[in-house]
């Protein structure tokens, strides 16, 4: 009911609003030209590219920036719908990438200084030595 109430009071204010720009038409024409800048100074739209208008373009370099982060941090963060964790442990046989939270892998408590040795030793007993492969 009362989200009735508040969609009635919103289209209430914007009708109310438009009525008043409607019949001040001519003051709001007015404040607007001087606030762009489009007000005749020294030739045409001289004071929108001196003014108002030389800020579009740094509108759209903080648009782009906006964009450039959301793009990294969505590609950094973890897969999993719904975390924000940096996801910084690729799943095997994937592509996704997931915080330690989420991958089954990565212990969650802390790794002690065994299970980081036992880590270290299966990565040296999977490489392969290249004096060792060579034939003799």
């Amino acid at each position: 009911m009362t989200k009735k109430i508040g969609s009635w009071l919103l289209y209430v204010v914007l009708l109310a609003a438009v009525v008043l720009m409607a019949f001040n038409f001519d003051v709001v024409r007015h404040w607007l030209a001087i606030h762009t800048g489009t007000v005749n100074e020294s030739g045409p739209y001289y004071g929108f590219w001196s003014g108002f208008g030389s800020d579009l373009g740094e509108a759209t370099l903080i648009g782009a920036v906006s964009v450039g982060v959301y793009t990294g941090a969505r590609k950094v963060n973890c897969h999993t719908k719904g975390c924000w964790r940096i996801g910084h442990h690729p799943l095997e046989g994937t592509p996704y990438h997931l915080c330690k939270h989420h991958h089954p892998d990565v212990p969650t408590t802390g790794a002690s200084l065994e299970h980081i040795l036992e880590q270290h030793k299966k990565f040296k007993d999977a490489q392969l030595d290249p004096r060792e492969a060579s034939p003799s």
